[in-house]
C-alpha cells in the first residue's frame, strides 16, 4: 500500500509518499500554499494520481501535548480532505521533522546556500519514514 505524507507548511506543503511495499520513503513534491480547500484538493489530486491508500499528515504539539497554531491549521486541512476522499487521512505527531530535513542535508555536505531552500518534502519524507518504521507494518 502507497502512504503520501503531508508537510503543512505556511508558504509551502511537502508531500512524500513510499514504494508498495512500506519500506522506504520517498519525496514527492511541493505544492504552494493557497487556501485550505484548494490544498486539499490538489493533495486528494495526487493521492489518486499516485494510488494512494492512507495520508498522514504531520500535526505539531505544544509543551503540554496539545495542538500548537501550526497542528490546529494541519487538522484542519485533514478535514479539509476527508471531505474530498474515502482513504483513511491521520494525524501524525511531525515534531521535529523540519529540523531533521535540515541537520540530514547538513550531514550530507550541501552546502549553507543550497540548505537555505525549501525542506518542506525532505521534512514529509522523513515524517512518513518514522510513521513507516515506528508502525512496524509492510502491508
Amino acid at each position: 500500500m502507497r502512504i503520501l505524507a503531508v508537510d503543512h507548511g505556511m508558504k509551502n506543503i511537502g508531500l512524500a509518499i513510499c514504494d508498495e511495499l512500506m519500506v522506504a520513503a520517498r519525496e514527492l513534491t511541493i505544492i504552494s500554499h493557497t487556501t485550505r480547500e484548494k490544498d486539499a484538493d490538489e493533495i486528494a489530486r495526487l493521492a489518486l494520481e499516485n494510488q494512494v491508500g492512507k495520508i498522514i499528515v504531520g500535526v505539531s504539539y505544544d509543551e503540554d501535548g496539545e495542538p500548537n497554531e501550526a497542528g490546529k491549521r494541519a487538522l484542519n486541512l485533514i478535514e479539509a480532505l476527508m471531505k474530498n476522499l474515502t482513504i483513511e487521512i491521520i494525524g501524525w505527531d511531525e515534531s521535529l521533522t523540519t529540523a531533521d530535513a535540515k541537520q540530514l542535508k547538513f550531514e550530507q555536505g550541501v552546502s549553507r546556500k543550497q540548505r537555505k531552500g525549501h525542506h518542506d518534502a525532505l521534512a514529509a519524507a522523513i515524517l512518513l519514514q518514522g510513521f513507516i518504521d515506528q508502525s512496524g507494518r509492510r502491508e
